[in-house]
């Protein structure tokens, strides 16, 4: 496994990860979760990320307890939740970045994780109902109190993260350390265009979600429809319409299963070493409903060598949808 500093500050994380939204707690059972974790611990994964939201906190619940039960020394694994959507009524503050749902947000993720403290807290998306300043103090003061280590941001745009981070300093506080954005072969923009700045200048760290484009990647719907994915979980509508809804999107991934058998690899395998091999990602979080999935994705690492810049070029031959950069 490789390692690297979550942007500037010194926390190393395994590049790649093991997240569990859709399937711990939902999709899958306590003894699959408890085997995956156990997989890709053992292959030198020191990062899990959660949310509250996840499964409406029944993920939490579930990494909680097979943490609880693994005899892993505390300080060789990180973890993470998010906080935002909340899950219980959806009652004035019982979701958003109000100082109120964060500490109370935070707390409860720690109940359920049963865990001292979070390694890192995510707000999973902005709010424009509160003001910037409160959050960033919230974050703050969580820091202070020894719940959270690392603060950052998910799914929030460049001018959001600035305005987060121009805060902190004014109050000569903690800023955001990392940003948890979409990252795939299709979804590009952020990583590769609208955060350079926030890269060179602040270091902001990244944990990158949704690598295979939310199993598009894996070639799975080249030549079928298969039921038993998470696309066809309910209340995922949305996110199956994103991902099949261009069928371009299809045919550039037969081209790319094409060219990762060329290569002596899978698809999926090359859609995370593509992923990884940008500088700017400080961990790619894999997810997985089945053992042998995540054992074949955990050795994409493997593959880095073989992305030279002949098959990059290649590989974006196929895309066609490299961000164009402005021109001053």
């Amino acid at each position: 496994m490789e390692y690297r500093r979550l942007g500037n500050s010194g926390l190393q994380v395994s590049l790649l990860s093991f997240g569990s939204w859709v399937t711990f707690g939902k999709q899958i059972g306590d003894k699959t979760a408890d085997e995956l974790m156990s997989i890709a611990y053992d292959a030198g994964v020191n990062f899990f990320d959660n949310a509250e939201i996840y499964a409406r906190g029944q993920s939490e619940k579930v990494m909680g307890h097979i943490l609880k039960n693994k005899t892993w020394s505390r300080s060789s694994y990180t973890i993470s939740s998010k906080v935002f959507f909340g899950f219980e009524e959806d009652k004035p503050n019982q979701r958003g970045l109000s100082r109120k749902h964060i500490m109370e947000g935070c707390e409860a993720a720690l109940k359920r994780l049963q865990l001292d403290y979070l390694d890192m807290l995510f707000c999973h998306r902005p709010d424009k109902n509160t003001p910037i300043e409160e959050t960033v103090l919230a974050m703050n003061t969580l820091i202070q109190q020894g719940k959270i280590l690392y603060w950052g941001t998910s799914e929030w745009a460049n001018d959001e993260i600035m305005a987060a981070i121009a805060v902190a300093k004014d109050y000569k506080l903690i800023g955001p350390t990392m940003e948890q954005p979409q990252y795939n072969m299709f979804e590009r923009t952020k990583l590769e265009k609208d955060y350079l700045l926030l890269f060179r200048d602040h270091g902001l760290g990244t944990t990158i979600w949704s690598p295979l484009c939310s199993g598009l990647l894996t070639g799975k719907y080249n030549n079928a429809n298969p039921t038993d994915t998470r696309l066809n979980i309910e209340g995922m509508d949305w996110l199956k319409e994103k991902t099949l809804g261009d069928q371009g999107r299809i045919e550039k991934t037969k081209q790319l299963d094409k060219l990762a058998k060329e290569l002596g690899t899978s698809l999926p395998k090359l859609a995370i070493a593509w992923c990884a091999r940008n500088v700017n990602v400080s961990t790619v979080i894999l997810g997985a409903s089945k053992p042998e999935q995540l054992k074949e994705t955990l050795t994409s690492l493997e593959l880095l060598p073989k992305l030279t810049e002949d098959v990059i070029l290649k590989i974006e031959n196929i895309l066609q949808n490299k961000p164009v950069l402005a021109q001053y």
